[in-house]
């Protein structure tokens, strides 16, 4: 079913935001002069959760939607950087957080139809302070440790508005048996 890509053409490259325009032919025959691609940056994001078993959590401003958000720890993953090894860098860098018992939880694409970059999921058991944050300058982020029953309430009010990080908060919840 893949498609087959007459030319394409990038209309704007960015660290963060590059667009791409693809004339393609469809295994129908059909074709599609303007098709628009986003290339992003892979996404990795970490279910944290302390050694006493509470969300380490962040809460931080939203400049595109002008919200002020919950969510969990999260950022991008270098090019060549291993996932995992990303989600622990941004963990660390973010809430001065590190150690625990890691595992890959889930990984999925913020938007396939249009957007390139895959988002990472971890879950990452027993974590604790090492260190202060390390925030870089964009960056205004104050940590939250809530407990279950608190992260839960939230879900269930649209508090966490970043998809890439409720769906897996959701998962963690339904997997467990708490949903």
């Amino acid at each position: 079913m893949e498609w087959e890509v007459l030319h394409s053409e990038y209309l704007h490259q960015r660290p963060w935001l590059t667009a791409r325009r693809d004339h393609v032919k469809l295994p129908t025959g059909a074709e599609i002069e303007e098709f628009y691609v986003l290339e992003y940056p892979d996404f990795c994001n970490v279910i944290a959760l302390t050694l006493d078993g509470k969300f380490l959590l962040e809460r931080q401003y939203r400049h595109a939607r002008r919200l002020t958000a919950y969510e969990i720890p999260a950022g991008c993953v270098e090019k060549g950087e291993d996932p995992m090894e990303a989600a622990k860098r941004e963990l660390y860098e973010e809430t001065g957080y590190a150690g625990g018992e890691w595992s890959h939880f889930m990984t999925v694409c913020p938007n396939a139809g249009a957007c390139t970059n895959a988002s990472y999921t971890f879950l990452a058991i027993g974590v604790e302070p090492v260190s202060s944050q390390h925030l870089e300058a964009s960056e205004d982020i104050q940590l939250v440790l809530m407990d279950r029953e608190e992260v839960l309430r939230r879900l269930k009010n649209d508090e966490f508005h970043q998809a890439m990080m409720a769906a897996p908060l959701w998962k963690y919840f339904a997997v467990n048996g708490w949903v």
